[in-house]
């Protein structure tokens, strides 16, 4: 096997010529989209998951996250943009349709949540999987409290076509296993998303504030400052929903899992799945008769490690997401540190999943040495002073060698090189989107704000507004805008006949269980291939 090393722009060249350049056609994509559902006085909906959307369960496109009242809306993958968009947009149709008062919230960060106990864990029905899942949840909410089964965001699925890592195979190795190949570049953009990942909450975080409840009284070391009646704000803030106030787990901050290599992450995630946790054990697993959790492990899922980016591979019926990862290798990748865009209906624009495209191929063909302890440590710094200050004029962070760098600086040097890639996918395509939307967003650089967090915290302290009533207004007027649209890519037979024959997935499985729950339980863990 010969392997030949080629820099960034020697790969560009490589793959910008007549007879390869076509092979970059047919990128990827799918949505997964959260949002919650609230009151028309602006409270979260208790009620249940509308039964006339189908089953939550087995539903393909609508279903339910961490509580009952977190939607989730997920498009299937497509290389088309337009359609892309077209499929979100419909889906939001269908769903308000069956709301009736109700609306869903724009915003990443929840809105006034009073009891914490009145945030209900999502319901799957009574087969053993759907029991499981419910379960999972509630040991969530018994690790790090309900508040956190309350925040939304937006997650984009990426992959390359087969027609791409054919032609890159042949420049770079002769004689290499494919999928392992595959695998091993994808890594490799995983690596470079935590080592230059910040540019996405710079760019378009847009939690920069919360509602007061949200704290429920918990000491806090950030200088928060205040706003109308009860909304806590960091001035420089971009995305609070990736701060310690959100989706972390300091259980989790020593598990060094790896990304190094497939198997090198596998392995540490399955560590991880089997590592007892001394604090997660004083709750108890099943106690008189009742469980807790699934376990008392640091995680007791895989989807329970809070990473910014995920390999993935879809799982074949019964089959853990680990596991079909070993079997298979990667089949795409999953960007989860995109907070909901407040200033769309749909919370995710065009224009974004073309800067996504963009930056993940960039990410994908840079290339990316393995992650050092020091350099993991800086990338967190990095992201962390970008989530809570990313705005503050002459904010440094530590560029690929340790030294302090102004962060505008380091962004467009970074954009110098993103050029390079938008030039080759616009030269594909036959259009100049990539270096449009490129320009644009080089200039939130320039000028901070432009950016998506400055945008929100300038309309709230306009009127010195709460979180709460920003939210709403827009609740309202997007209702309104998504109800008057008609359906594009789907029509509602679709969707009455998605719903229906999801209902009759869900009992089916319900009837098939042989097992009882806890037979099931131990067979499902019993199962899990030691690392």
């Amino acid at each position: 096997m010969t392997t030949t090393s080629l820099s960034l722009t020697e790969l560009l060249n490589a793959l910008g010529t007549p007879e390869r350049l076509t092979a970059l056609k047919g990128i990827r994509r799918g949505i997964e989209r959260e949002c919650l559902r609230i009151t028309p006085e602006g409270r979260l909906a208790d009620g249940d998951h509308p039964a006339s959307l189908g089953s939550a369960l087995t539903h393909a496109n609508i279903t339910t996250d961490y509580s009952e009242s977190l939607l989730e809306f997920i498009t299937p993958a497509t290389d088309s943009i337009d359609s892309l968009m077209e499929q979100l947009g419909d889906i939001h149709h269908h769903v308000l349709q069956h709301l009736g008062e109700e609306r869903i919230w724009p915003l990443s960060m929840p809105c006034f949540v009073g009891d914490e106990e009145s945030i209900r864990l999502a319901q799957y029905g009574s087969s053993n999987i759907g029991r499981m899942k419910t379960l999972y949840r509630q040991g969530l909410k018994n690790r790090y409290g309900s508040l956190m089964q309350v925040i939304a965001g937006v997650h984009f699925n990426f992959s390359m076509p087969d027609s791409f890592w054919s032609e890159w195979q042949d420049l770079v190795c002769e004689g290499c296993c494919s999928q392992r190949f595959i695998s091993d570049k994808y890594m490799g953009l995983i690596r470079n998303v935590y080592r230059f990942g910040w540019l996405v909450p710079y760019l378009f975080g847009a939690s920069p504030a919360i509602c007061e409840s949200f704290l429920k009284g918990r000491d806090s070391s950030l200088p928060f400052q205040k706003t109308g009646k009860g909304t806590l704000y960091l001035p420089y803030a971009t995305a609070l929903r990736l701060s310690d106030l959100g989706y972390t787990n300091n259980a989790q901050a020593g598990l060094n899992i790896s990304h190094n290599s497939l198997p090198a992450y596998v392995s540490s995630l399955r560590r991880a799945i089997n590592t007892h946790h001394p604090e997660f054990a004083k709750t108890g697993v099943k106690v008189n008769g009742e469980y807790r959790q699934l376990n008392d492990n640091v995680l007791q899922l895989e989807n329970e490690l809070y990473a910014p980016i995920r390999p993935k591979r879809t799982p074949r019926s019964g089959e853990k997401p680990s596991d079909a990862l070993a079997q298979r290798g990667i089949e795409y990748i999953e960007l989860r540190t995109v907070d909901v865009n407040p200033f769309t209906p749909l919370g995710i624009e065009a224009d974004q999943i073309r800067f996504f495209d963009l930056f993940l191929v960039w990410c994908l063909l840079r290339p990316s040495p393995m992650l050092s302890e020091e350099e993991i440590a800086r990338n967190r710094r990095n992201q962390n002073k970008v989530v809570l200050e990313g705005r503050r004029p002459g904010l440094e962070l530590e560029d690929e060698q340790g030294q302090a760098i102004a962060l505008n600086a380091f962004g467009l040097r970074l954009f110098d090189e993103l050029d390079q890639v938008a030039e080759l996918l616009d030269r594909c395509c036959g259009r100049h989107h990539y270096r449009k939307t490129l320009a644009e967003h080089r200039e939130k650089l320039h000028n901070p704000e432009l950016t998506f967090s400055a945008r929100m915290l300038k309309a709230l302290l306009a009127n010195g507004d709460d979180n709460s009533c920003f939210g709403d207004h827009l609740a309202t007027r997007y209702r309104d805008e998504l109800l008057a649209a008609e359906l594009q890519y789907w029509d509602e037979a679709y969707f009455t006949a998605e719903a229906r024959d999801s209902l009759v997935k869900q009992r089916e499985r319900e009837r098939s269980d042989s097992l009882s729950f806890d037979e099931f339980l131990a067979d499902y863990f019993g199962s899990s291939k030691q690392p």
